[in-house]
């Protein structure tokens, strides 16, 4: 009569293995909406009645993405960030999410600060991994996230109207700026102090999403008076430019309210712009509201820690505009970075 197979501690070689050792947290706690999570053919959500799924999916591709020699760490977070980030421009609340991992071998060292990256930032935001698949391949990275919003409260591209603000949490310029330094570009290294990269560096390899910002427009947002919002991945003119094409608008921008990090400060002007307005991986939001809601909004920026700029206004015409301090109108070109342009 043949034995059962014993139990053992030792994770399983090869696919399994790699999960069991890297990516399964069962003494993580869970949100109450996730029935289900690693262990069956899918993991099972439950959202809280009276609020829709919101669902995002990102790819990050080795060379395309990120350099080869990111830190894993840093990738792990990023790769999470990018789709949290999503969610925070619908001012929905994360559930949970999922990973496809493409590897061209296994390597724990590797795999061992991924991880770390990857769920300190899904911890911090009570978002657990719930499923997803790895495969041997070129570095390849798919997340897709699941949160949840009321249908009443979600921040959608379409709800610009013409009068309304226009606002940008933090600042952008620095990702871009950072990936110039990275590439020995001449216009970034002849034109900033020793010490930029480090100060830039962060914010392209490791943003941070909007998150309670986005939770708390959300919270403001009325049928009758709705709030827009986007956030920042291919650049602020080409990633409002998507909020104008859905409500049908247009607007302008004050080029004397935009913000400008210090990094940025001696940069020649047309570089400036070049990082403000076009640069991507910013992952911050810009969004449109009523005048009516300025207080609200500027009370709840405060209460997230989230710095906040008021740079222009949606207008009845079409286009995108810049007003410069002496009065100049310039047209911007809305369309953003396109993988295959």
């Amino acid at each position: 009569m043949s034995q059962p197979t014993r139990p053992t501690d030792a994770p399983a070689p090869g696919e399994f293995g790699l999960i069991a050792r890297h990516f399964k947290r069962p003494g993580l706690a869970r949100p109450v909406q996730v029935a289900l999570g690693i262990g069956d053919d899918c993991a099972l959500l439950t959202p809280t009645p009276g609020h829709q799924l919101a669902i995002s999916s990102d790819m990050l591709v080795q060379g395309r993405h990120f350099f080869p020699d990111v830190d894993p760490a840093s990738l792990g977070h990023k790769a999470l960030a990018v789709n949290l980030s999503d969610l925070a421009a619908m001012g929905a609340s994360p559930l949970g999410f999922t990973l496809a991992l493409a590897l061209p071998e296994i390597d724990d060292v590797w795999l061992a600060a991924f991880a770390s990256g990857l769920f300190g930032l899904a911890e911090a935001h009570a978002c657990p991994l719930v499923g997803g698949d790895t495969t041997r391949g070129p570095l390849n990275i798919c997340v897709t996230v699941f949160g949840e919003v009321r249908p009443d409260r979600a921040l959608r591209r379409d709800a610009a109207r013409p009068g309304h603000d226009i606002y940008l949490s933090g600042c952008t310029g620095e990702a871009r700026l950072a990936l110039a330094l990275m590439q020995n570009t001449s216009w970034a290294t002849e034109n900033t102090t020793e010490n930029a990269l480090k100060q830039v560096r962060t914010r392209l390899e490791r943003p941070s999403p909007r998150l309670a910002m986005g939770q708390a427009l959300a919270a403001i947002t009325q049928g009758s008076s709705p709030i827009a919002a986007i956030d920042i991945s291919d650049g602020v003119a080409g990633d409002l430019g998507h909020i104008l094409a859905a409500s049908g608008t247009g607007a302008e921008l004050h080029w004397a309210e935009l913000p400008v990090a210090p990094a940025l400060a001696h940069l020649p002007r047309a570089w400036q712009e070049e990082c403000l307005l076009r640069g991507g991986d910013d992952y911050e939001l810009v969004f449109t509201a009523s005048p009516g809601h300025r207080d609200a909004i500027v009370a709840a920026a405060k209460a997230c820690h989230t710095s906040l700029h008021r740079i222009g206004q949606i207008t009845a015409g079409p286009g995108l505009t810049l007003l410069d301090p002496s009065g100049q109108r310039t047209a911007l070109v809305t369309r953003g970075f396109d993988h295959f342009a």
